[in-house]
């Protein structure tokens, strides 16, 4: 299975000798698109087979290979329309009564994950009231301190485990058990109660061939028309992020849920392995949770009254990331172009109303780093979250906030940017050696770039007023003591983007025109704040 896996993945496409084998992957060979073909169903695997057994003997479980119908004059809906399809089909095939969802790059790294799942369905007085089993989401090709800061590691550590207590974690979209009646749109009733017996003798009676072509209608593009689909029944349509409101809508109908983390992670994906890579997956997670903040499936309008409060505001930290951009933005672009204007935005050194501003810095700061430590980071690892956090804010979320308020003015249409996981020898070893990919042009980058010039040359304007000042007590670094460590911290924080634009040599440099666009676009915002 290795060896066909990676010859697929080297000819980016299924070998022909595999083909041969199936006549599923043959019947591709007669489309001319990947967008518009129709329904290919093979059950590879009849579990029902007396014969289906591997090679100790053991009986094998059903495998089905399904690509669903795709038409250009018909929207497919991404991952949750191909979810949808896949939900269909598996009842009519199997019906077995939980679901296991997982993106197409994770594997199980734990043969047990599916044993402790069903101890808490099958639990006699809490678990008839659980939907589904959210596992965290976890890779298996990060480097030691995590340069890209894609774990989330308080989050996936602290923060999701804790709203076990107000009616469990959302959805996250992988990793995840579903009860199949509970994601096909069943409302809890308190004295509900599983046969288990009754829904494990569900298997169809036809032979394979006949259930082949009875169930390719299921997964047709317009089989869904006119039904509950995409709105009542299975993963909900229309917001990027359709799990989180997928997840909402099933809390709202009475269910709870369930976090675990066991101690060998459940199962394990590919991180992204270049900072673009990163950028624009979270620029569609922000862009997806402020949509639903704006919608009607924002947390505190549509679960009024059907899930608890603490749950409802425990959903508005994740649905506001893209909204911090703009505090963000003003602590790194304003302090900066005031102290070269002489202007003072915080309390004096000596003044006792600076105590506040330096306890919330310091102390949170020191907060934090106690949280990544005790979950198992390095202080490499929290300078590099600390680092990739602010880019995320400044570049991410940035453009997925004007991207949300401009598709609500009608000026832009739902859009679905894929994450690349794959990338070439080069980047995969620059990547090991913890070093930052930028090694293309982008907006993103652009700004990233103008930020941390701005903070560099607000730095060196408040170097030279303190030298200068040096013979008046220093009464400059008294009155601007806080910006000039906040522009000093900036600085400090964008080394990496300095390094970038300046002193690297390899392809993941940043080019040549990011580094004249971003010092033209400093010196103009000096210039202006200076005059």
């Amino acid at each position: 299975m290795k060896m066909r896996i990676e010859a697929t993945t080297k000819l980016d496409r299924i070998p022909d000798y595999i083909c041969k084998q199936h006549k599923g992957f043959r019947e591709w060979d007669f489309v001319t698109s990947k967008r518009d073909h129709q329904t290919i169903l093979q059950i590879l695997i009849d579990g029902r087979d007396i014969n289906a057994v591997d090679i100790k003997g053991d009986p094998l479980p059903t495998l089905v290979y399904l690509a669903r119908e795709k038409r250009p004059q018909y929207h497919h809906h991404f991952k949750a329309g191909a979810m949808n399809a896949l939900i269909r089909v598996s009842s009519r095939i199997s019906n077995g009564p939980i679901i296991l969802n997982v993106d197409c790059d994770m594997y199980s790294n734990n043969s047990k994950s599916i044993k402790y799942s069903l101890c808490i369905f099958m639990d006699e007085e809490k678990g008839d009231e659980i939907a589904y089993i959210q596992f965290p989401q976890k890779f298996n090709n990060l480097t030691k301190n995590d340069i890209y800061g894609s774990s989330l590691r308080v989050i996936q550590q602290l923060e999701l485990a804790g709203l076990d207590a107000n009616g469990g974690p959302m959805y996250i979209g992988t990793g995840c058990f579903h009860r199949r009646e509970a994601l096909c749109g069943k409302k809890y009733e308190k004295n509900y109660k599983v046969d288990w017996k009754k829904l494990n003798d569900t298997k169809a009676n036809e032979s394979a061939s006949v259930l082949e072509e009875t169930c390719k209608v299921l997964a047709s593009c317009t089989f869904e028309h006119n039904t509950p689909w995409g709105k009542e029944m299975g993963l909900k349509y229309g917001i990027l992020v359709e799990d989180i409101i997928t997840g909402l809508s099933i809390k709202c109908r009475g269910w709870k849920s369930m976090y675990l983390n066991p101690e060998r992670e459940g199962f394990l994906g590919v991180a992204p392995t270049t900072l673009l890579q990163l950028l624009v997956q979270h620029t569609r997670w922000a862009e997806g949770h402020l949509q639903i903040f704006l919608s009607r499936y924002c947390s505190l309008v549509y679960g009024y009254k059907r899930i608890p409060l603490k749950l409802r505001l425990a959903y508005c930290p994740f649905n506001l990331w893209a909204a911090n951009c703009l505090a963000t933005l003003y602590y790194v672009v304003v302090p900066c172009l005031c102290l070269l204007k002489g202007f003072s935005l915080f309390p004096k050194i000596s003044s006792p109303w600076v105590v506040p501003f330096v306890y919330v810095a310091f102390v949170h700061r020191a907060y934090s780093l106690g949280e990544f430590l005790w979950c198992g980071g390095t202080f490499r690892g929290w300078c590099n979250d600390q680092r990739v956090w602010l880019f995320k804010r400044t570049t991410s979320y940035f453009f997925a906030f004007f991207q949300t308020i401009l598709k609500l003015l009608g000026y832009s249409q739902l859009t679905f940017a894929l994450t690349a996981k794959v990338s070439d020898e080069n980047v995969s070893e620059r990547y090991e050696q913890e070093l930052i990919e930028f090694g293309a042009t982008s907006p993103m980058f652009d700004i990233l770039a103008t930020l941390a010039m701005l903070n560099l040359f607000g730095s060196f304007g408040a170097i030279k007023k303190v030298i200068l000042d040096a013979d008046e007590d220093f009464k400059v670094l008294d009155q601007f003591g806080l910006q000039i460590l906040l522009c000093l911290v900036l600085v400090t924080i964008n080394l990496p983007v300095y390094q970038a634009l300046f002193f690297r040599k390899d392809n993941g440099k940043l080019p040549s025109s990011v580094t004249y666009k971003s010092i033209i676009f400093a010196l103009l915002a000096c210039t202006v704040a200076m005059y």
